[in-house]
Parts: structure tokens; sequence; C-alpha cells
């Protein structure tokens, strides 16, 4: 088998990751979040003007829960909006280490953003992040006066184990909508069947950022039944009828696989799926914009995808509802 291509800036991020002091294994989840947060600034972009900034705290399955609101413009008339779920493993990561791409997800989509801050393992093992994320949604689809906005219908969106979180979500909420439909869904490296080891596993399993060791470590912490639909949504009874889907995945990335058949498995479903792979970039991309500039195309390329299909999914509801609204 050929070496994989690997871009010179990722080449070069991934030299000066490996010349640097590693941490004790395994790790503390505070120190592993801390250092992850601390290295925001230095692989990141900065967050950038919009018109509007806004903290929220919305009711929670097990008390009150920190969102964020993104949006480019101060107001707007009704229309979507995205709910986004960070990645981390279900370990690490929160509002601020992936504000920079809620906000750049705000501004290429014209769109407001909620950015959601979720329980993490191992303090609150599965299904508690799934649980923050759906009590999440449905208060976002009931119109709150606190977003300060009209939501007609919801996105949902989220990278890595964010990526779980909104497929979790949109097949929930197809089975028990909300206050306002979700009508597409931007899955970005997911981790959507925890239970299978791809081949992608393996190959990248050591020095690519995301290793095959700390995804055990990350599973350990969760604590999921891995053949359970809410841990591994690729197990769902039944994909059809979900919104349409972008799917992303890095072709370094040792969870590469997991996207990719997921994204069969949809299409196979008849659920419409947009798929775009990052060759020779890593597991991560989105939020190392500065580490890997090459990785401004990739999520230029893929918020481009998703604003098509999200103009198309709302036209449809739109049309949808009048048609209904004719034949009552």
């Amino acid at each position: 088998m050929t070496d994989p291509f690997v871009r010179p800036d990722v080449r070069a991020l991934l030299d000066m990751i490996a010349a640097m002091p590693q941490p004790e294994w395994p790790p503390q989840p505070a120190a592993y979040r801390a250092q992850y947060s601390a290295m925001k600034d230095l692989v990141d972009l900065p967050v950038g003007e919009l018109g509007d900034v806004r903290d929220l705290e919305l009711p929670g399955p097990a008390g009150p829960l920190c969102a964020r609101l993104f949006d480019a413009r101060a107001s707007r008339e009704p229309g979507p909006a995205v709910m986004f779920f960070h990645g981390g493993g279900f370990v690490i990561g929160d509002i601020e280490t992936h504000a920079s791409i809620a906000a750049e997800m705000a501004r290429q989509l014209d769109l407001p953003v909620i950015s959601i801050d979720y329980r993490l393992s191992p303090e609150h093992k599965w299904p508690a992040a799934s649980d923050d994320c759906e009590a999440a949604i449905r208060w976002v689809a009931a119109n709150p006066p606190e977003l300060g906005r009209k939501v007609t219908s919801l996105a949902l969106a989220g990278d890595s184990a964010g990526g779980q979180l909104a497929a979790v979500a949109t097949i929930d909420l197809r089975d028990a909508p909300a206050a306002v439909p979700v009508i597409a869904q931007l899955l970005i490296y997911p981790a959507v069947d925890l239970g299978t080891d791809y081949p992608s596993l393996k190959q990248f399993a050591e020095g690519h950022v995301l290793t095959e060791r700390a995804m055990a470590w990350f599973a350990e912490c969760f604590g999921a039944d891995t053949a359970h639909p809410r841990c591994s949504p690729m197990r769902a009874a039944s994909l059809a009828n979900l919104p349409p889907a972008v799917i992303v995945t890095a072709s370094l990335d040792p969870i590469r696989d997991q996207g990719r058949a997921y994204a069969g498995a949809l299409i196979a479903a008849g659920v419409p799926v947009v798929f775009r792979e990052a060759q020779g970039n890593i597991h991560g991309f989105i939020t190392l914009r500065k580490g890997i500039p090459s990785s401004q195309g990739d999520v230029a390329g893929m918020l481009a995808a998703f604003k098509d299909v999200l103009v198309e999914a709302e036209a449809n509801r739109v049309m949808a509802q009048a048609a209904a609204g004719a034949n009552a």
C-alpha cells in the first residue's frame, strides 16, 4: 500500500505536535481539557466580527445548560437557525474551543448559530450528552424570547462527537418532532458507529492527532452501549425519512470510514446526501485553520455545500406548508 497523501501544512503541524512534550497517559480529564483549551489560540483563527454574540442559559434535564448565540446580523427576519454541538470525544471541548468555527458558520451561512455546552464524560456518562442536546433543540424550537429572533426550522451540526450528537438528535427528532422541524444535518468527521472497527482505525492509529489509544480512552470515559442507536446511530432500526445531510470526512482520520459508511447508509435509505472528503487532512481540521491554513478551503467548501442544502430544504418546507394550508 502506498503512503497516503499528506498536505505540506498538515505535515508541518504533525511534526510540530510530535516535537512537543507528550502528556502522561492516561490523562486526567481536567488536565486534558485545559491543554485542549490552551491550544486554541495557537492553532485556530480568531472569532472575528459578528452582529450579535449572546450567552444564553436554558433548561436541561439535570439543570441549566449554557449556550451561545452567534449571528452575523444584529436582527433578522424569521427563518432557519443552526444548532451546533462541539467535538472532543464527549470528554473535552466547550463553547470556547469551537467559538471560531461557530462564528464562521454564522457568517458564511448567514444564519443564527446556537452552540451548546452539554455535560461531559466521565462525570456524566452516556446518554447525558444526547439528553442535553435534545433538550436544547426543543428549547430553541419553542422560540423562547431570549433568542431575540423567530425560528421557523432547524439544522443540526457538529464535529466528531458533536457529529454523533447531531446524528442521534436528528433521528430522535424525526421520531418525536419538536415545535419546528429539523430540515438538514451537517456531520463533520462524525463518530457514528462506535462499536465497529473500520480499516481506517488501524491505518491511522498513530501520528495523526487523534489516535486509536485516545479513542479507547474516550470510549471508556463515555461508558456507552455501543450497540444502542443513541450511541451508534448507524445501528438505528431505520434511517429513512431523515432530513438531507452534508457529511464531511478527512482522509487521514482513524474514524474516516465511519463517516463514509454512514453516508452510504443514508443514501441507501433514500436520504439526500452531499459527501465531501478533505484529502490529505486530519481529524479536527475545522478548529485547526491557523495551524493548517489549507483547512480554510475545506471549511469554505463544506459551508457552501451546506448552505445550498439549507436553502433548498427551507424552500421545500415553505412549499409543503403552503400546500397543506391550501388543502386544509
